[in-house]
C-alpha cells in the first residue's frame, strides 16, 4: 500500500479547482476564493482508507508533480472547459477522474457531453458532478481520487472489452494455484477460508461461502465443480467485484500476495531483509522443508515418490520461469528414469539456500511460503548458522549441510566421484555439485560436494571457504598426485580444515607417481589419511561409506587427527548411516500409503 497520496487539480481558469478546496476544508463556500489554495494534507486518521492525502492546486509550476493522480475539473455550463478537458486527457499518465463543478447553475447533467470522452480514454476512473457552493459530492469526489490511485482501475481491467487484463489473469491465477492447497484445480471450502482469512482477516460464513458459489453458478457453467471454486470461477467473481465497483476487494487480494501497483511481486516480498554475518552459513529450517515437502507432495499426482517432467512443470507454473534446468538431474538424486525423487527435490533446495540464499528466498516467495504458513517473510524459513570458529572453539555444531570442495587434476576422476555419491556411475553426466544425504551417529547431514576447476594458483578465499576438502589423483596416470601434492602444500598445510586424499579409479593398474614421496609417504608425512581407494567403474552396488567419513570429518574436524584414525570409528558411521537411511525411506513410503 502507497504510504500517500498526492492529488493534483487541473483545468481550466475559473472552473472552480481552488474553491473546491477551499469548501473542502472550511466546509462553506468561501466569501473570498484567493487565485490558488496553498497545498493542503488531510491526515490518514480523517481518511477512509487511512493514507495521507496532499491536494495540490494546479499552476503552471506544477505541472511536473502529475505523478500520482490528477482531477481535470471543468464547469458544467463552460462548452469551452468540457472540450479543455479532451484536450488535456491525451496527456495523461496517471489515473483521472472529471469533475464536473458549479452543478448548482445548471438542472441538466453534463454526463452525456462527457461519456464519449470517459470510453475514449482508458486512464478515467470515474465522473462526478459536483457544487462548491451547495458543498454536493465534496467529500466524495476527494474520496474517489483517493481510491482511484489506492486501487486503480486500469491494471485490472478492460472496459471496452469487459474482461481481466492479461496481466492481472496471470497473477490471479498465480494467487489460485498456490491457495489450491491440494492442487486439485478447485478451491474447497477449507481452502476458500483460509483464503478469506489471510487476505481479509475473517473466514466466510457457511451461507456466505455458499452464496458467492451460487452467483458464479447462475453466471456461468463451469465455474463451480464439485461443490467448489474452479480457477473460472474465481476469475469471474474478480471480474464482478471491479464490475460493480469494488476494485480494492482484488487489490487487497493482490498485495496481500506481493503485488504492486504494475501487478509485479514487489521486491520487499521476494527479497526481504536477512542479515548473514562472515563465517556463517544459511539452511532451511524445519518448518520450511515441512512446507516444501507439502509442495512435493501436492505436485507428485502418482505417489511414486519422484517428480516427472510433466510434474515438475507444474510445480513451477507459479513461478514467472523454469527455475531448475537439466543440471539439476546431474547434481541431485533421481529414479531409473532419470526424474528427481523426493530425496534430490529436498537436496537442490537446500543446494540454493546455502549457495545463494536470496535466489531460495525468491523461490519461496513465487511458491507463497510466507502466506500459507502465515509468516511475515519467507525470511522465516531460514536458519543462520552460527560463526564456524564459535562450532570449533566448543567442538560441536548444529549446522546441518557441509561442504566438501573435490580438487584434482584433470582427468583425476572428480566428476565420477561427484556422480557415485548420487548412485549412479559416469555417463554424460557433468555438473560440478552434488548433494545428498549421509547419516552420522544417526543423524541426517547434507553433504554439498563441489568440484573445483583445476587452476590452483588462482584459487580465492571464497573458492577454499569450506568444511572439508578431498583431493583426488588417478591412480593409472603417472603425473596425477603431484597436482593434489602442490596444492594440499599451496593452501591446505597450515589450514583446519581436514583434508582427505582419494586414490581414484583404483579398478585400474596402479602406476608409480612421478612425485618425490608416494601417495602413502606423502599422507603420512603430513598427517593425513592414507589415500582411499575408490572406483565408479563397477557393476555392484557403489560404496559410499568415503562421503559418510566426510561428513563426519566436516562435522568434527577436532577429532580429524584422533578419533578418525580409530577404525572403529568408521564402521559405526558406516553402519549407522546404513540404517537410518532405509528405515527413513521406508517411513516416508508408509506415510504416503496413508495419504
Amino acid at each position: 500500500m502507497r504510504k500517500d497520496v498526492r492529488i493534483l487539480l487541473v483545468g481550466e481558469p475559473k472552473v472552480g479547482k481552488t474553491s473546491l478546496i477551499m469548501s473542502l476544508v472550511s466546509e462553506e463556500f468561501p466569501d473570498e476564493v484567493p487565485l490558488r489554495a496553498e497545498e493542503i494534507t488531510i491526515p490518514a486518521d480523517v481518511t477512509p482508507e487511512r493514507v495521507p492525502t496532499h491536494i495540490v492546486d494546479y499552476s503552471g509550476k506544477h505541472i511536473d508533480t502529475m505523478t500520482d493522480k490528477n482531477k481535470s475539473i471543468y464547469s458544467v455550463n463552460n462548452k469551452k472547459s468540457i472540450e479543455k478537458v479532451r484536450m488535456d486527457s491525451v496527456c495523461v499518465v496517471v489515473p483521472l477522474i472529471l469533475v464536473g463543478n458549479k452543478s448548482d447553475l445548471v438542472e441538466h447533467s453534463s454526463m452525456e457531453t462527457i461519456l464519449p470522452i470517459m470510453n475514449q480514454f482508458q486512464d478515467i476512473e470515474t465522473c462526478v458532478e459536483c457544487s462548491a457552493k451547495n458543498l454536493k459530492n465534496i467529500s466524495e469526489l476527494f474520496y474517489y481520487a483517493q481510491k482511484a490511485v489506492l486501487h486503480p482501475t486500469g491494471p485490472l481491467y478492460c472496459p471496452e472489452e469487459k474482461e481481466l487484463k492479461s496481466s492481472c489473469i496471470k497473477a490471479l491465477t498465480r494467487i489460485f494455484k498456490v491457495s489450491d492447497l491440494d492442487n486439485d484445480g478447485i478451491l474447497n471450502d477449507n481452502e476458500l477460508n483460509f483464503f478469506q482469512r489471510t487476505c481479509f482477516n475473517t473466514p466466510l460464513a457457511p451461507q456466505a461461502l455458499e452464496d458467492v458459489k451460487n452467483v458464479v453458478r447462475r453466471n456461468m457453467n463451469d465455474g463451480v465443480k464439485d461443490n467448489g471454486l474452479t480457477l473460472k470461477g474465481f476469475l469471474f467473481l474478480h471480474t464482478l467485484f471491479i464490475q460493480r465497483g469494488r476494485h480494492e476487494t482484488t487489490w487487497t487480494v493482490l498485495r496481500r500476495f506481493g503485488y504492486d501497483d504494475d501487478l509485479e511481486l514487489t521486491q520487499e516480498y521476494l527479497f526481504p531483509i536477512i542479515k548473514i554475518p562472515p563465517d556463517c552459513t544459511t539452511e532451511l529450517n524445519h518448518n520450511a522443508y515441512l512446507f516444501l515437502q507439502s509442495v512435493f507432495d501436492k505436485h507428485d499426482k502418482d505417489r511414486d515418490c519422484a517428480l516427472s517432467p510433466e510434474e515438475v512443470k507444474d510445480l513451477f507454473k507459479v513461478f514467472p520461469y523454469m527455475p531448475w534446468g537439466p543440471d539439476v538431474n546431474n547434481t541431485v538424486c533421481t529414479n531409473d528414469q532419470g526424474w528427481i525423487t523426493y530425496q534430490g527435490y529436498l537436496s537442490q533446495w537446500t543446494l540454493t539456500t546455502y549457495l545463494d540464499v536470496q535466489r531460495s528466498l525468491e523461490y519461496l516467495g513465487y511458491l507463497g511460503y510466507s502466506i500459507i504458513y502465515e509468516q511475515e517473510s519467507q525470511a522465516a524459513a531460514i536458519t543462520v548458522t552460527r560463526n564456524k570458529r564459535i562450532d570449533l572453539q566448543k567442538k560441536q555444531t548444529q549446522r546441518s549441510v557441509f561442504r566438501c570442495n573435490v580438487l584434482g587434476a584433470r582427468g583425476s576422476g572428480k566428476s565420477g566421484f561427484l556422480q557415485a555419491f548420487l548412485g549412479r556411475n559416469l555417463e554424460d553426466h557433468k555438473s560440478f555439485y552434488a548433494i545428498s544425504t549421509t547419516y552420522v551417529y544417526g543423524q541426517e547431514k547434507y553433504l554439498l560436494l563441489h568440484e573445483m576447476m583445476p587452476d590452483f594458483d588462482f584459487l580465492s578465499e571464497a573458492e577454499l571457504a569450506c568444511d572439508v576438502v578431498c583431493l583426488v589423483y588417478d591412480v593409472n596416470n603417472p603425473r596425477s598426485f603431484e597436482y593434489c601434492a602442490k596444492v594440499y602444500k599451496q593452501y591446505f598445510i597450515d589450514s583446519k580444515t581436514p583434508c582427505v586424499v582419494i586414490a581414484a579409479k583404483s579398478d585400474l593398474h596402479e602406476v608409480r607417481q612421478h612425485y618425490s614421496l608416494s601417495p602413502h609417504e606423502f599422507c603420512r608425512k603430513h598427517k593425513l589419511h592414507p589415500p582411499q581407494p575408490f572406483t565408479c567403474n563397477t557393476t555392484e552396488a557403489l560404496n559410499k561409506d568415503i562421503y559418510t567419513r566426510l561428513t563426519t570429518m566436516a562435522m568434527y574436524p577436532h577429532m580429524a587427527q584422533a578419533d578418525l584414525k580409530n577404525s572403529t570409528f568408521w564402521l559405526r558411521a558406516s553402519v549407522g548411516a546404513t540404517v537410518i537411511a532405509v528405515l527413513g525411506f521406508a517411513m516416508y513410503r508408509a506415510l504416503l500409503k496413508q495419504r
